[in-house]
């Protein structure tokens, strides 16, 4: 599991050098494989913390002499405005247009910063020097996530999240270490960002610090009454918490986000899945989201307009088959466990989700899960599909049913961050038989 340490520090203050942490918790059981830098010293190529600043665009204007070419008018903290060419097509859409109300931020690297050529695939690098450009003098550079050695992506400029302060150390900003944490079974407890901050305060005598789901609104119309949880094997999915969200809207989640999912190896996708996979890797509660409106239509069908939505979970019927979100359609097996509804499966339950009610960028309105499913049924399944997801990993190790609910809010609570809309004033939660 990897653990970017600007994510980690969110839950627990860090006391120790990097070196000491990773061999305190190596010894506690949690052994620390490997440690990548990005940005900061021990990086391949840390950030200059002098010259490769967070820059605030100001103003794009066209170049006099380069139709593929624009002119960024940059303030980067100091006493004067810096104009830098680029052909970034991500800032063709403001030519013209002064943009300071945006709050346009990208990293920034003055003459002489020490960058890898985003024009070469060998991981060379390159001092930046000052040099004309169809007649116009160009001395610095917003940069691409390939010059600054975040990824292999040149397309066009990064695009910091709008608080990132002007004229900051990008190394401050985004840098940072990750650890590559080797989990064995029996912990994992640890499966988690926070799973991992518990273990760093009781190993250094800290505090660790929860997400806060006191102020959640739940503002919307109750979702009782539209929605029905039923299950056929309690003992096999002793939990189903459901949240619905309305009114959202689909679109890239904020760059801090992106850039923790990657880090913790997983590729962003859209906001809601991004909050889905980003809930799932921070409390160690695996989460679905469904189409509501899919849902929607299918129970019209089954049972007509007005009729509650049914959620049923109950194992694979012979002869049953679901295409996943990875685009294979799966024969299923009598003893896998499923999310259903009477039209037929929606999702095999802890593992993976279906396509047909997968969210896309039409969505509006989703279904929110947070399930307990039994790891021994869980570790059958993944072993008869070959299909080890994210979820089935934490899911196949055991994850205490008391999490759902909190998996629940929080997924739920970003999701209205990030997304908008209003979360329904209920959340279901069919849970028969509470564990001590």
């Amino acid at each position: 599991m990897k653990v970017p340490l600007s994510w980690l520090k969110d839950y627990v203050d860090l006391t120790l050098p990097l070196t000491e942490l990773a061999e305190r918790l190596t010894l506690a059981g949690l052994e620390v494989s490997n440690i990548q830098y990005l940005g900061i010293e021990g990086a391949e190529l840390p950030w200059d913390r002098e010259r490769i600043l967070v820059g605030h665009i100001l103003a794009v204007r066209p170049h006099p002499n380069a139709d593929r070419l624009v002119l960024a008018d940059v303030d980067y903290g100091a006493d004067q405005i810096e104009t830098v060419v680029t052909g970034a097509p991500n800032l063709f859409p403001y030519l013209g247009q002064d943009v300071r109300h945006l709050n346009l931020k990208s990293p920034f690297a003055l003459e002489g910063a020490l960058l890898f050529d985003g024009h070469k695939d060998d991981g060379s690098k390159m001092v930046l020097k000052g040099r004309p450009v169809r007649g116009i003098m160009n001395r610095h550079m917003l940069c691409s996530e390939k010059e600054l050695g975040i990824s292999d992506d040149h397309t066009g400029i990064l695009i910091l999240d709008p608080d990132a302060p002007t004229g900051a150390p990008l190394a401050d900003v985004l840098g940072t270490a990750v650890l590559d944490i080797e989990l064995t079974p029996s912990i994992a407890r640890c499966a988690s960002i926070i799973g991992v901050a518990r273990e760093v305060a009781a190993l250094t005598g800290q505090r660790v610090r929860y997400p806060d789901y006191a102020r959640l609104p739940l503002e919307g119309p109750p979702l009782s009454g539209r929605v029905v949880i039923e299950t056929e094997e309690p003992h096999l999915n002793p939990r189903f918490c459901a949240a619905l969200i309305e009114g959202i809207q689909i679109k890239p989640s904020p760059y801090w986000m992106q850039l923790r999912l990657r880090l913790a190896g997983m590729r962003p996708i859209n906001n809601v899945v991004d909050v889905s996979n980003y809930v799932m890797l921070e409390v160690g509660q695996p989460n679905h989201a469904f189409d509501y409106d899919v849902l929607r239509a299918r129970a019209d069908r089954y049972a007509g307009p007005e009729q509650p939505i049914r959620i049923i979970t109950r194992r694979a019927r012979e002869g049953e088959s679901i295409r996943t979100l990875d685009g294979i359609e799966r024969v299923l097996q009598p003893f896998t466990m499923l999310v259903t509804d009477p039209a037929g499966p929606l999702s095999i339950g802890g593992i993976m989700g279906g396509a047909e009610s997968e969210v896309h960028e039409n969505t509006r309105n989703v279904l929110l899960e947070a399930a307990a499913w039994d790891f021994i049924n869980i570790r059958r399944s993944v072993q008869a599909y070959g299909l080890n997801s994210e979820a089935a990993y934490r899911f196949s190790r055991g994850v205490h049913p008391s999490q759902a609910w909190w998996g629940a809010l929080r997924a739920a609570q970003l999701i209205q961050q990030l997304a908008g809309g209003v979360i329904a004033r209920d959340i279901l939660d069919y849970y028969p038989a509470p564990p001590p």
